[in-house]
């Protein structure tokens, strides 16, 4: 049973919607390189390439106006004289931006953006060389004529399925791919169990404008007739989007899954050959698989010798760097997941707290020692399967960090600064939720270094500072915490400059602020409604922002701090915990109460006595190293 037209169109605007992102972004980084670098033919061509790419998927999801917006910017940037243009950069900055916006409206069925000033500069671009434009063609005209010829001979494109079973010394119709020797282990064992090993083509129809998602889709088709050995090309190949073929392992017939794989519009023929029949069960040696007949006639008797065959770990992680190995899974399935593992773990607890119990009661009971390793087992496991579950929830911070060079690029611009982005520690993993969670408050914090913290060109001159001011991204491990920082080189914060206006909007008198330490001071930087800028910008000025940091920060059970040095610079430093999926408290006992701390929360364990208790103006206070904390009576 197929899916419907409807049921694929929908998981094709899916598959879009995840990967025109990262085509997005990749659309960004190479406009910020070909801007340091106009004129370069290579980055050009790799944001033609992007640009193609994004026509093609949308084109696939009947997306009609973001296809032709990218299609005539496809053609300009296929001429030779407007390649040279110094404004190229900028289009595709602009470029980015609107299809953004398209593609978000598109995922919200709203109202598109207007795109004719985007498409007026486009055709500006193209408006000098008049030869070259009737001979590539430009404007919507010329596109509505291409994609109606592609539709109408894709409608008529003849597809056929070709189905051949052969011996294992029979080539398949097209070249066989060089199968690993951990891929050649895997068939032969499969075929010990009793399956067929067959080696499957699906050639990719040419008029298909999502192959890259197409292939997506066979994969997915096929996997349901068993497990796949081997996948080729690789997915960056030039020849992925052409065809794909499989290694399966499946106890179906050729036809069956043939039919499987034949997905109208997107696969033109498949192939498929049985490279080890099940019923034949040769040794995994004896008999040479396509792409790994023996290179002589010693290595032939080497393979034939009863010695088991064994892969070095190098070649493993060879053979696993090489596979395409990534699955998408939406966060919130793994989220799923996780609540039932906590289920499991407080399942785990209540079986150990009767255990405790039983032993009390009966303990010379033979049962109480079986009883405990199983426990200690189901522990074990239990732990196991906690910490891998964590684990595919943590992603690296690049992924939030490659947001920014874009951004710092624009806002810059905005304040008429000259800015370096530099950023370390891209591999830090941390929770997918917590990164999303990060997101605004770390951009308030960039901007606010360009725009508050980073000098004018004039005034970094006159303080003997380079002209561009750098700003710096870097994350690293501490402990059981995430520390994100925030820093540039600018003028840093006057303390005395924010007492002044904390004094002014009423947050405090001017004896309180002559008692106040530098850090307390710098706090009220944090306040709502706060800011030292002196006049209001699309920027800066309006005290949003830095209260919005904080009050999310404390929502994640994470803290902000910063340090300043007047003249040199500022740092910002957030510290987040690895995950809210799991927090580990401290756990205690209060007049047959149990009680929960985070361990986060916890400074110190000290012993006490009901004499150390004293009362200050109606509280009870403890004295601790000359310190006098509060008394709280659960």
């Amino acid at each position: 049973m197929t899916n419907s037209p409807d049921e694929r169109g929908a998981e094709l605007r899916d598959l879009f919607f995840e990967t025109s992102q990262e085509l997005l972004q990749a659309l960004n980084e190479e406009a910020l390189k070909l801007e340091k670098n106009p004129g370069d033919e290579e980055i050009v061509r790799s944001i033609r390439r992007i640009v193609h790419t994004l026509k093609g998927d949308s084109a696939a999801c009947g997306l009609r106006e973001l296809s032709e917006l990218a299609h005539q910017f496809e053609d300009a940037l296929s001429l030779e004289e407007a390649q040279s243009d110094a404004a190229v950069a900028e289009i595709a900055f602009a470029t980015a931006d609107v299809f953004a916006e398209m593609i978000a409206a598109y995922r919200k069925n709203t109202k598109l953006p207007a795109t004719r000033a985007l498409s007026k500069r486009i055709e500006d671009l193209t408006a000098a060389p008049k030869k070259d434009k009737t001979r590539n063609g430009s404007g919507k005209k010329t596109v509505g004529r291409v994609a109606k010829g592609k539709s109408s001979t894709s409608k008529t494109t003849a597809s056929k399925i070709a189905v051949s079973k052969s011996s294992l010394s029979k080539a398949s119709s097209k070249a066989p791919a060089q199968w690993t020797e951990y891929e050649k282990l895997a068939m032969t064992k499969a075929q010990s169990d009793g399956q067929d090993v067959l080696h499957v083509v699906a050639k990719i129809d040419p008029h298909c404008a999502m192959p890259i998602a197409g292939r997506q889709l066979v994969q997915n088709a096929i996997g349901t007739m068993g497990p796949v050995i081997a996948v080729r090309p690789d997915p960056k190949s030039p020849a992925a989007s052409k065809h794909v073929e499989f290694v399966l392992a499946s106890m179906q017939t050729a036809e069956q899954i043939a039919a499987k794989c034949k997905i109208p519009t997107i696969v033109e023929e498949v192939t498929v050959d049985i490279l080890l029949p099940a019923s034949a069960a040769p040794k995994p040696a004896a008999a040479p698989l396509p792409g790994l007949a023996p290179a002589d006639e010693s290595a032939e008797s080497e393979s034939a010798s009863p010695e088991p065959a064994t892969t070095s770990a190098p070649a493993l992680a060879a053979v696993t760097a090489t596979q395409e190995n990534l699955l998408r899974v939406e966060a919130g399935r793994i989220d799923s997941v996780l609540n039932l593992v906590g289920e499991l773990i407080i399942g785990k607890s209540m079986l150990q707290q009767a255990l405790n119990e039983f032993s009390k009661r009966y303990p010379k009971e033979l049962l109480r020692g079986k009883f405990a390793d199983a426990m200690a087992f189901q522990a074990r496991v239990l732990n196991d399967l906690q910490r891998s579950v964590m684990k595919i929830r943590m992603v690296p911070v690049d992924q939030l960090f490659r947001r920014f060079p874009r951004m710092v690029r624009d806002v810059a611009r905005q304040c008429g600064r000259d800015v370096e982005l530099v950023v370390s520690g891209q591999d830090t993993d941390l929770d997918k939720g917590i990164l999303d969670a990060i997101a605004e408050p770390l951009t308030h914090l960039v901007r606010n270094a360009i725009s508050h913290g980073i000098e004018s060109p004039e005034e970094r001159r006159k303080a003997g500072k380079p002209v561009q001011g750098m700003v710096k991204l870097n994350a690293y491990h501490q402990g059981n915490q995430v520390i994100v920082e925030v820093s540039d080189d600018g003028r840093g914060i006057d303390a005395q400059k924010i007492r002044t206006k904390a004094i002014e909007m009423g947050l405090t008198t001017p004896e309180e602020a002559a008692k106040l330490s530098e850090p307390e001071t710098l706090n009220f930087i944090f306040r709502p409604g706060f800011s030292t800028a002196e006049q209001v910008t699309e920027v800066s000025g309006r005290g949003v922002g830095m209260d919005v940091v904080q009050s999310v920060l404390h929502r994640l059970k994470a803290s902000v701090s910063l340090e300043t040095h007047p003249g040199q610079g500022t740092t910002f430093r957030l510290k987040l915990p690895l995950t809210l999926a799991i927090i580990k408290a401290l756990l205690f006992w209060v007049e047959q109460r149990l009680y929960a701390i985070p361990l986060n929360a916890v400074l110190e364990i000290a012993r006490t006595f009901e004499a150390e208790v004293h009362q200050v103006d109606n509280y009870e206070v403890l004295q601790l190293r000359n310190q006098v904390l509060p008394l709280l009576r659960l």
